[in-house]
C-alpha cells in the first residue's frame, strides 16, 4: 500500500515500500488532492507489477505513455517504470531509412524517402519524437491537402507517415502513434479504372515504333507490369515451341514465394513476339531493345525509367485520349478478358495478382456484360433458360473450347457396376469432353 502526505507549503508526497523492502518517496510537488490520490492508485498497481515481476497491461501502459517527462523520471527514479528513450526525430528517420536501404528495393526507398523529407523539412530535424502530438500530425495532414497533390499521392504518404511513427511506437520511444487516426479519403479505384478494347490497342500500335509495339503488346496483351516485368523480359525466358514464358516479378514473391512466374504465349501477344524476334539485333538480350533501362539502373529503379511521356504521345497520335493509369490499366484490362474464359485462380497465377486486389484493383464490369445480360434475359421459358446455360458453359475461346456430354445421352450409360471404372461400364454414344485429355495450344510442357 501507498500513502499520501502533505507538507506545509502544500506539496504532495507519495510513500510506499518496495520489494526489496524499502522504503521509497514520490515528490508530486504542489497538485490538487484528487491528481495525487489517482497517481498513488497508480503507484500502488506499478509496484504490485514490479514485485510480482509482471508485465503491464494495457490501461497502465497507456497511462504511463500519456503522463509528462518530469513525473515518469520520477517514476523511472524509484524503479516502477524503465527509464523513458528519447530520440531527434532526423535522427531517428535517418537510422530507420539506412535499414530500409538494406532490405528493401530502391523503389521503395525512394517513396519513403519523399515523406521522410517531408516529415523532416514540416518539424524540423531537431525535434523530439515526443514532441510530434496527434494536433501537429493534423496540421501535417493540412499542409499535404494544401499541396493540392494527387487524393491517392496523400492517403499513400500519410499512410507512409503513420508506418513511420508505427516503427517509433514499437521501439518504445513514443507513448503513442500521433498519426494513428489520421487519413484522408482516398479516390475510388472505380474512378480510375479504364478498359482498352482489342480495336482500340490495334489503333495504338499502328502508330508505334517497332520497340514500342512490342511494349504495348507485353503490357496490353501479355498482362505484364510496366516497365519492371516488360523491360526485364529476356529472349531466354520466351519458349516458342512450348508457348509460354518466365515472366521475372520481384512482386509475385509475396504472392507465390518466387521472383517470376510462367504464362502462356497468348494468341493475341505471340504474332508482336515473333516481329519483334526477327527484328531484334544478333545476340539481343532482352525482348525489348533501346536503352530504358539504362535509366533504371539508379538508386530509384524502375521508377526513374519515365515512359510516361512518350507513350502519351503515342496514344494522342493514334486519335485517343488518354486514360487514368495508362499502362496499369492495359494490364487490368488484359485480366478483364482472361475472365471471361478462365477461373479467376487461373488468370490471377497468369497476371500475378490476388483475388482481393483483383477484384477492387483490375476486373472491369463493361457495357458488352450488360448486353449480353440483356440478350440472355429475353429468352424466356423453360428452353431459353437451357440455351443460356448451355452458351454460358460454351462461351470461351476458339483455342479453349470445350466439347460438352450431352446430359440425356449421359443419362443413358448402360453399366453392370455402380462405379465408372468397373469392368461392367459400357457407353452408349456417349461425347467424351475432350478438355483435359490433350493439352491445348496455349498450354504446353514447361521448359
Amino acid at each position: 500500500m501507498a500513502s499520501i502526505s502533505r507538507d506545509q507549503n502544500g506539496n504532495y508526497t507519495i510513500q510506499f515500500v518496495a520489494g526489496d523492502g524499502k522504503r521509497r518517496s514520490i515528490r508530486l510537488g504542489k497538485v490538487n488532492k484528487k491528481t495525487a490520490s489517482e497517481i498513488k492508485l497508480k503507484v500502488e498497481h506499478l509496484n504490485s507489477l514490479v514485485v510480482a515481476k509482471l508485465p503491464m497491461d494495457t490501461e497502465t501502459s497507456q497511462w504511463v505513455g500519456r503522463i509528462g517527462d518530469e513525473l515518469a523520471d520520477k517514476l523511472a527514479a524509484v524503479k516502477l517504470i524503465p527509464p523513458r528513450q528519447s530520440r531527434k526525430l532526423g535522427e531517428f528517420l535517418t537510422a530507420y531509412m539506412e535499414r530500409r536501404k538494406a532490405d528493401s528495393k530502391p523503389a521503395t526507398v525512394v517513396t519513403i524517402g519523399l515523406v521522410v523529407n517531408d516529415l523532416t523539412r514540416f518539424f524540423g530535424a531537431g525535434i523530439d519524437l515526443r514532441d510530434v502530438t496527434e494536433e501537429r500530425a493534423d496540421e501535417f495532414r493540412t499542409h499535404y491537402l494544401n499541396r493540392e497533390l494527387a487524393a491517392a499521392t496523400t492517403a499513400r504518404r500519410l499512410k507512409s507517415a503513420r508506418m513511420l511513427f508505427k516503427h517509433a511506437l514499437r521501439m518504445k520511444l513514443i507513448p503513442l502513434n500521433p498519426f494513428a487516426e489520421v487519413s484522408t479519403k482516398n479516390i475510388s479505384p472505380e474512378a480510375r479504372q479504364y478498359y482498352i478494347s482489342p480495336s482500340d490497342t490495334e489503333q495504338i500500335i499502328a502508330a508505334c515504333t517497332p520497340q514500342w509495339r512490342i511494349i504495348v503488346a507485353l503490357a496490353r496483351f501479355g498482362g505484364m507490369r510496366c516497365p519492371s516485368e516488360v523491360l526485364s523480359l529476356k529472349w531466354s525466358h520466351v519458349n516458342f515451341e512450348t508457348n509460354r514464358m518466365t515472366v521475372p516479378s520481384c512482386k509475385t514473391e509475396h504472392i507465390a514465394g518466387k521472383d517470376y512466374r510462367i504464362v502462356p504465349i497468348f494468341a493475341e501477344l505471340r504474332p508482336y513476339l515473333e516481329e519483334a524476334f526477327e527484328l531484334a539485333a544478333e545476340g539481343a538480350e532482352y525482348v525489348v531493345p533501346g536503352n530504358h533501362r539504362l535509366t533504371a539502373m539508379k538508386p530509384g529503379g524502375w521508377i526513374n525509367t519515365n515512359l510516361r511521356t512518350q507513350f502519351l504521345k503515342i496514344i494522342r497520335r493514334a486519335g485517343l485520349h488518354p486514360w487514368p493509369r495508362l499502362f496499369q490499366n492495359l494490364r487490368a484490362s488484359r485480366e478483364t478478358d482472361l475472365m471471361k474464359t478462365f477461373p479467376i485462380h487461373v488468370v490471377c497465377a497468369w497476371i500475378g495478382n490476388t483475388p482481393k486486389i483483383a477484384l477492387g484493383h483490375y476486373l472491369q464490369t463493361l457495357d458488352a456484360d450488360f448486353e449480353k445480360a440483356v440478350r440472355g434475359g429475353a429468352e424466356c421459358g423453360a428452353v431459353g433458360a437451357q440455351k443460356a446455360v448451355q452458351n454460358a458453359v460454351q462461351s470461351g475461346d476458339a483455342g479453349v473450347r470445350q466439347e460438352m456430354t450431352p446430359i440425356r445421352e449421359a443419362l443413358e450409360i448402360k453399366a453392370s457396376g455402380p462405379l465408372l471404372s468397373s469392368p461392367g461400364i459400357h457407353l452408349h454414344d456417349c461425347q467424351m469432353a475432350k478438355v483435359g485429355l490433350e493439352p491445348t495450344r496455349l498450354l504446353g510442357a514447361r521448359f
